[in-house]
């Protein structure tokens, strides 16, 4: 791990969560938040159809492209994006402002475009964020793992591969890179992480 910037104990900033596609940010939040329920972890709204196991309000916030965009235009998201040209993506942001106003580690888990929409309106939202980068052990690894999850055809695959190609080559722009070598170091990675700027142990 990673972590070239030095922060202030107990300041309780905003953690962005980001890596490419597949490289298995949801398992390393599952174990996480298996190991530390304290921590808070935004639910994202999106236009996309659930994947078989996914729950509205837990997984996702699943709502149409006209309910997507009034909400948009309402200024109720922290961040959109459309991610692989294929579907919009956007954060409630009530919900991640009420939890950093109470003092809950807070963790945001977006793709590049969205964390970089982050860092634009942060300053003007009044947040602070530290910016979190997951990566695989390797390219190989990655495509490993995205054929193995068998959620999308050999199109989708080959677009998320693309997309992917450029979130790894961003890395530099974050705080903290955490290799995802196994879900359980990352989880522990990310918590001393987290722990570190919210003076937690």
């Amino acid at each position: 791990m990673d972590n070239t910037n030095e922060h202030d104990a107990g300041r309780r900033r905003l953690i962005v969560l980001t890596g490419p596609t597949a490289v298995g940010k949801g398992t390393v939040e599952a174990k996480l938040r298996e190991d530390h329920p304290q921590v808070w972890v935004s639910v994202s709204a999106t236009t996309r159809a659930p994947r078989p196991g996914e729950i509205d309000g837990v997984t996702y916030w699943f709502m149409s492209e006209e309910e997507f965009e009034r909400k948009q235009r309402e200024g109720m998201f922290l961040e959109t994006a459309v991610v692989h040209n294929m579907a919009h993506y956007g954060t409630p942001l009530e919900p991640v402002m009420e939890h950093l106003d109470a003092g809950v580690p807070t963790i945001l888990e977006i793709d590049l475009q969205g964390a970089r929409r982050v860092r634009e309106r942060a300053s003007e939202m009044g947040l602070e964020v530290l910016y979190v980068f997951l990566a695989p052990p390797s390219f190989d690894e990655l495509v490993r793992r995205l054929v193995g999850r068998g959620t999308e055809n050999e199109e989708q695959r080959r677009r998320r591969l693309e997309t992917a190609k450029v979130e790894l080559a961003a890395e530099d722009e974050f705080d903290v890179t955490i290799v995802n070598n196994t879900v359980d170091q990352a989880a522990a990675d990310l918590w001393s992480v987290i722990a570190k700027e919210y003076g937690l142990r």
